[in-house]
Protein backbone atom coordinates (compact mmCIF):
# COMPACT_ATOMS: atom_id res chain seq x y z
CA UNK A 1 0.00 0.00 0.00
CA UNK A 2 3.25 2.35 -0.15
CA UNK A 3 1.66 3.50 -3.45
CA UNK A 4 -1.52 3.98 -2.26
CA UNK A 5 -2.48 8.36 -1.98
CA UNK A 6 -3.62 8.34 2.20
CA UNK A 7 -7.07 10.22 1.12
CA UNK A 8 -7.70 6.37 -0.59
CA UNK A 9 -6.42 4.77 2.40
CA UNK A 10 -8.47 6.60 4.69
CA UNK A 11 -11.84 6.56 2.71
CA UNK A 12 -11.25 2.69 2.49
CA UNK A 13 -10.98 2.49 6.14
CA UNK A 14 -14.53 4.94 6.64
CA UNK A 15 -16.07 2.63 3.64
CA UNK A 16 -14.85 -0.43 5.70
CA UNK A 17 -15.60 0.96 9.41
CA UNK A 18 -19.14 1.85 8.37
CA UNK A 19 -20.24 -1.55 6.72
CA UNK A 20 -18.88 -3.32 10.24
CA UNK A 21 -21.22 -0.92 11.61
CA UNK A 22 -23.96 -1.37 9.26
CA UNK A 23 -24.11 -5.22 9.69
CA UNK A 24 -24.16 -4.97 13.08
CA UNK A 25 -26.73 -2.53 13.81
CA UNK A 26 -29.86 -4.50 13.92
CA UNK A 27 -28.04 -7.80 15.59
CA UNK A 28 -29.00 -6.41 19.03
CA UNK A 29 -32.38 -5.60 19.85
CA UNK A 30 -33.75 -3.85 22.88
CA UNK A 31 -37.46 -3.09 23.65
CA UNK A 32 -38.63 -0.93 25.82
CA UNK A 33 -42.20 -1.68 27.73
CA UNK A 34 -44.12 -0.88 31.14
CA UNK A 35 -44.39 -3.19 33.33
CA UNK A 36 -46.21 -3.32 36.65
CA UNK A 37 -48.18 -6.06 38.40
CA UNK A 38 -51.70 -6.05 39.77
CA UNK A 39 -52.23 -1.65 39.46
CA UNK A 40 -55.20 -0.40 40.06
CA UNK A 41 -57.33 2.30 38.93
CA UNK A 42 -53.87 3.84 37.73
CA UNK A 43 -52.79 2.14 34.58
CA UNK A 44 -48.86 2.70 35.32
CA UNK A 45 -48.47 4.14 32.19
CA UNK A 46 -45.98 6.66 33.73
CA UNK A 47 -42.07 7.30 33.31
CA UNK A 48 -41.52 5.22 36.58
CA UNK A 49 -42.53 2.08 34.97
CA UNK A 50 -40.47 1.91 31.99
CA UNK A 51 -38.18 -1.01 31.67
CA UNK A 52 -35.65 -2.40 29.35
CA UNK A 53 -36.31 -5.91 28.08
CA UNK A 54 -34.03 -8.78 28.46
CA UNK A 55 -31.74 -8.04 24.67
CA UNK A 56 -33.10 -10.49 22.01
CA UNK A 57 -35.13 -12.77 24.67
CA UNK A 58 -37.96 -10.38 25.55
CA UNK A 59 -38.79 -9.09 22.24
CA UNK A 60 -42.38 -8.10 22.84
CA UNK A 61 -44.55 -5.93 25.71
CA UNK A 62 -47.79 -7.65 26.95
CA UNK A 63 -50.49 -5.94 28.65
CA UNK A 64 -53.48 -7.49 30.73
CA UNK A 65 -56.45 -5.95 32.07
CA UNK A 66 -58.97 -7.40 34.34
CA UNK A 67 -61.98 -6.42 35.15
CA UNK A 68 -62.62 -7.16 39.26
CA UNK A 69 -65.32 -6.39 41.63
CA UNK A 70 -63.12 -3.61 43.34
CA UNK A 71 -62.09 -2.36 39.92
CA UNK A 72 -59.88 -2.68 36.87
CA UNK A 73 -56.45 -3.93 37.36
CA UNK A 74 -53.22 -3.89 35.08
CA UNK A 75 -50.58 -6.07 34.95
CA UNK A 76 -47.66 -5.16 32.09
CA UNK A 77 -44.75 -6.75 31.10
CA UNK A 78 -41.83 -7.99 28.58
CA UNK A 79 -42.42 -11.16 27.18
CA UNK A 80 -40.72 -13.74 24.68
CA UNK A 81 -43.11 -13.20 21.19
CA UNK A 82 -43.60 -17.00 21.84
CA UNK A 83 -45.09 -16.78 25.53
CA UNK A 84 -47.22 -13.40 24.90
CA UNK A 85 -48.82 -15.15 21.72
CA UNK A 86 -49.81 -18.09 23.69
CA UNK A 87 -51.28 -16.19 26.42
CA UNK A 88 -52.86 -13.91 24.55
CA UNK A 89 -54.45 -16.68 22.59
CA UNK A 90 -55.18 -18.79 25.28
CA UNK A 91 -57.68 -15.99 26.79
CA UNK A 92 -58.81 -14.73 24.12
CA UNK A 93 -61.83 -16.31 25.29
CA UNK A 94 -62.46 -14.69 28.65
CA UNK A 95 -62.00 -11.55 26.97
CA UNK A 96 -65.30 -10.21 26.96
CA UNK A 97 -65.21 -6.44 28.88
CA UNK A 98 -67.55 -7.49 31.36
CA UNK A 99 -66.96 -8.91 35.16
CA UNK A 100 -64.31 -10.94 35.95
CA UNK A 101 -63.00 -10.33 32.34
CA UNK A 102 -58.75 -11.07 31.62
CA UNK A 103 -57.71 -9.40 27.92
CA UNK A 104 -54.34 -10.08 27.39
CA UNK A 105 -52.61 -8.30 24.63
CA UNK A 106 -48.85 -8.08 23.06
CA UNK A 107 -47.34 -5.66 21.13
CA UNK A 108 -44.09 -5.54 19.58
CA UNK A 109 -42.74 -1.77 19.45
CA UNK A 110 -41.33 0.62 22.24
CA UNK A 111 -43.79 1.21 24.90
CA UNK A 112 -47.04 -0.16 23.45
CA UNK A 113 -48.02 -1.71 26.28
CA UNK A 114 -49.18 1.94 27.91
CA UNK A 115 -51.74 3.84 27.04
CA UNK A 116 -53.90 4.40 23.86
CA UNK A 117 -53.19 7.17 21.91
CA UNK A 118 -54.62 8.97 19.32
CA UNK A 119 -54.82 8.11 16.00
CA UNK A 120 -53.03 10.39 13.40
CA UNK A 121 -54.22 10.77 9.94
CA UNK A 122 -53.57 8.35 7.36
CA UNK A 123 -50.95 10.24 5.60
CA UNK A 124 -48.86 11.59 8.57
CA UNK A 125 -45.26 10.82 8.37
CA UNK A 126 -44.43 10.96 11.93
CA UNK A 127 -46.89 8.36 12.78
CA UNK A 128 -44.48 5.93 10.52
CA UNK A 129 -41.40 7.48 12.10
CA UNK A 130 -43.02 7.50 15.55
CA UNK A 131 -43.27 3.14 15.58
CA UNK A 132 -40.23 2.75 13.48
CA UNK A 133 -37.81 0.64 15.69
CA UNK A 134 -34.71 2.79 16.15
CA UNK A 135 -32.27 0.23 15.35
CA UNK A 136 -34.30 0.00 11.41
CA UNK A 137 -33.26 4.08 11.83
CA UNK A 138 -30.16 3.59 12.69
CA UNK A 139 -29.03 0.65 9.49
CA UNK A 140 -31.16 2.99 7.44
CA UNK A 141 -28.82 6.21 8.02
CA UNK A 142 -25.89 4.13 8.19
CA UNK A 143 -26.63 3.06 4.45
CA UNK A 144 -27.51 6.20 3.43
CA UNK A 145 -23.90 7.41 4.66
CA UNK A 146 -21.85 4.52 3.23
CA UNK A 147 -23.60 5.16 0.18
CA UNK A 148 -22.66 8.78 0.14
CA UNK A 149 -19.12 7.95 1.50
CA UNK A 150 -18.30 4.57 -0.81
CA UNK A 151 -20.30 5.06 -3.54
CA UNK A 152 -18.44 2.37 -4.95
CA UNK A 153 -19.12 -0.76 -2.66
CA UNK A 154 -21.35 -3.37 -4.13
CA UNK A 155 -24.76 -3.41 -1.63
CA UNK A 156 -27.07 -5.80 -2.53
CA UNK A 157 -30.64 -5.26 -0.78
Amino acid sequence: MSGTPPLLIWRMLVCVSLLALLLGAGAALQIQCYQCEEVRKDDCSSPEFIVNCTVNVQDMCQKEVLIMEDGIHYRKSCASSGACLIASSGYQQFCTGKLNSVCITCCNTPLCNGPRTKRRPAGSSSALLHHTHPSILLSSALLALSLYLCPSLPVSL
